[in-house]
C-alpha cells in the first residue's frame, strides 16, 4: 500500500492536446445552423415557437413562476439582497437533443463512471494506478477527499458511486465535453422532473407533435438502483434518505425525491446503532435500515468517525458500515474521484482500467502544482478559467475575460500562495440555446447534467438538467451565481 508522502511520477504528457474550443471562436448554436437555417430536430419545435404570440409566452411563463412559488421549489442565493432563498429561474424554452446526439452523450457517460467507480475501487485497495504512475500518489492519498478509513472495505458489486451528476457542455463545432464529474451527492434531479412536469403542463401540444424520452420515471429507477447494492442476503431491503435537515439550500430535493421514491425522509437523530446493525427509530420500535441515500457530507456523517461536532450524522456508522451491514450511497470517500485535480486523469483512467479510447473528452486542464503549467497560467490569467480544485457551485473561480484587471491581480496572488489548490482551463465558447429573457428570445449560454445510476447496471435517464447562463454573455451557469434551467427534451425518433 503506498503512503501519503510517496511520490510517484506522473504521465502528464497528454493532458494538454491543444482544441480550438476558446471563446475567440463563435459558440455552437443549440437551434440554428451557421447560415441561419433551423437544424433538423429542432424544426418542428421552431415552427410552432414563430407563431407563438410573445403575450403567450409571457403569459406561460408567468404561469411557471406562479406554479413554482405554490410548490416551493427554491435554492439558496448566497449573498442575495433578496434574502438567502428565491425560486429557481426557469425557462420554458426548451433544450433539444436528437437521438444520435444522446446515443454518443450515453455511451460516453456509461464508460466515464464505470472507469470511475473502477478507480476508487483501486485506490482504496490495491492502488494499481498510483503504482503505475499514472495519477500521483500525494495527489491522491494526501488529498483532503481521501477516506484511508475506506481501506480495505468490501462494498456491494464494488460501486462506490451510485448516483453521478456528470456536468457536460457544447463547444468548438459542437463536440460534448466533461467540465466536472460530481459524485458525492449531486444535486439538481428534482428540477430536471420538475421542469419536465410543468412544460406538460404548459405546452401539452408539443409532447403529441413530438416523441420526447420520458424523464418521470427516475425516482423508479433510483429507488431499483438503490435496493440492488443492498447487503447480501438482504431480500427486501428498507431505504431511507437522509437530508442534514429543512436548513440546507437542496432540502426540497430531498423531501421531493423521499416522497417519489416512496421511502422515509430522515435526519441523523432518527437513526441509531446497535451491534453493527443500523436502525431507525419508529412508534413501533427500532426498525433495521439497509440502505442509505445519503445527502450528508462525509465530514458529518459520523461524529465518531470524522468530525466530532456533528449533529447531522450517526454515531458509530462507519463501523455499521464496515461490518457489511448497511450500503451507502454514494459510498464514503467518492469525494477523490470528483475532486479537480483527479479530473484530468480521467482518460487516463479509461484506458487503464477498460482499455478503451474516451467516448467523451476532457477541456484541456493545466494542474497548477506542476511548475510549467503555473508559470503558462500566470502569464495567461486574462485567458483561462481558474478554479479551486475543492470548489463547486461557481465559487472560488476567475473568468479570465470577465474579470477586471484588479480581480486578475487579486486571483494570482492567491494561486502564488497556494498552487495546489488551482487548475486552469481554457475560457470554453459554451453553446447556446434560444431563451426567453426580459427583452424576448436571445441566446444564452448553456451546459447539461446528466444524471448516472450504478447498481446492478449502469442507467442514464435520457436527458438531465439544462442549466443556463441567463445573463447576457455570461459563462456561469450555476442557479447560486444568477443561472436557470432549462426542460431538456430527447427525441426518440
Amino acid at each position: 500500500m503506498l503512503a501519503c508522502s510517496e511520490q510517484v511520477p506522473s504521465r502528464d504528457s497528454e493532458l494538454l492536446d491543444p482544441l480550438s474550443i476558446v471563446v475567440t471562436q463563435p459558440p455552437y448554436d443549440e437551434m440554428r445552423l451557421p447560415d441561419g437555417s433551423q437544424r433538423e430536430h429542432y424544426r418542428r419545435y421552431a415552427e410552432w415557437l414563430a407563431v407563438q404570440p410573445p403575450s403567450r409566452i409571457a403569459q406561460r411563463r408567468a404561469e411557471a413562476d406562479s406554479l413554482f412559488h405554490r410548490l416551493g421549489i427554491t435554492f439558496a442565493v448566497h449573498g442575495a439582497d433578496e434574502g438567502s432563498e428565491r425560486l429557481i429561474p426557469f425557462d420554458i424554452l426548451p433544450r433539444i437533443l436528437p437521438a444520435s446526439d444522446w446515443a454518443v452523450l450515453e455511451s460516453g457517460l456509461k464508460q466515464r463512471i464505470r472507469a470511475l467507480n473502477m478507480f476508487l475501487f483501486d485506490v482504496y485497495s490495491d492502488q494499481d494506478i498510483l503504482r503505475a504512475g499514472l495519477i500521483p500518489a500525494d495527489a491522491v492519498l494526501c488529498n483532503s477527499q481521501y477516506r484511508p478509513e475506506m481501506q480495505g472495505i468490501q462494498l456491494p458489486g464494488g460501486i462506490y458511486a451510485h448516483i453521478a451528476g456528470i456536468d457536460v457542455v457544447r463547444a468548438g463545432a459542437g463536440e460534448f465535453y466533461v467540465l466536472e464529474d460530481n459524485l458525492r451527492v449531486p444535486s439538481g434531479v428534482s428540477y430536471m422532473l420538475e421542469n419536465r412536469k410543468m412544460m406538460m403542463r404548459l405546452f401539452p401540444e408539443l409532447f403529441a407533435s413530438h416523441s420526447i424520452a420520458p424523464v418521470e420515471h427516475y425516482p423508479d429507477v433510483l429507488l431499483n438502483n438503490l435496493t440492488s447494492v443492498a447487503p447480501l442476503g438482504i431480500l427486501d431491503p428498507t431505504v431511507v434518505l437522509l437530508t442534514p435537515g429543512a436548513s440546507n439550500s437542496a432540502y426540497f430535493e430531498h423531501a421531493f425525491l423521499a416522497q417519489q421514491m416512496g421511502i422515509e425522509l430522515v435526519e441523523g437523530q432518527d437513526l441509531f446503532v446497535s451491534d453493527d446493525g443500523l436502525f431507525k427509530r419508529t412508534t413501533r420500535g427500532p426498525q433495521r435500515v439497509d440502505v442509505i441515500y445519503r445527502r450528508v457530507d462525509d465530514d458529518f456523517l459520523d461524529p465518531l468517525a470524522f468530525r466530532s461536532d456533528s449533529m447531522l450524522g450517526v454515531p458509530g456508522l462507519l463501523s455499521a458500515y464496515r461490518a457489511g451491514r448497511v450500503t451507502i450511497a454514494n459510498a464514503i470517500g467518492t469525494g477523490i474521484a470528483d475532486d479537480k485535480s483527479i479530473y484530468p486523469y480521467v482518460p487516463a483512467m479509461i484506458r487503464f482500467y477498460l482499455d478503451e479510447e474516451p467516448i467523451l473528452s476532457n477541456v484541456p486542464t493545466r494542474i497548477l502544482r506542476n511548475p510549467d503549467d503555473l508559470a503558462y497560467t500566470l502569464d495567461h490569467l486574462s485567458e483561462l478559467v481558474v478554479k479551486e480544485v475543492h470548489g463547486a457551485g461557481g465559487y472560488g473561480m476567475l473568468v479570465g475575460p470577465a474579470s477586471s484587471q484588479a480581480e486578475i491581480e487579486e486571483f494570482r496572488h492567491r494561486i502564488i500562495a497556494d498552487p495546489h489548490r488551482y487548475i486552469a482551463q481554457p475560457t470554453l465558447a459554451l453553446s447556446t440555446c434560444p431563451t426567453f429573457v426580459e427583452s424576448g428570445i436571445a441566446p444564452r449560454h448553456i451546459d447539461l447534467r446528466p444524471y448516472v445510476l450504478s447498481g446492478r447496471d449502469v442507467t442514464v435517464v435520457p436527458g438531465g438538467l439544462t442549466r443556463v447562463a441567463l445573463r447576457e454573455g455570461s459563462l456561469v451557469v450555476n442557479s447560486s451565481q444568477g443561472g436557470g434551467t432549462k426542460d431538456t427534451w430527447v427525441l426518440e425518433s
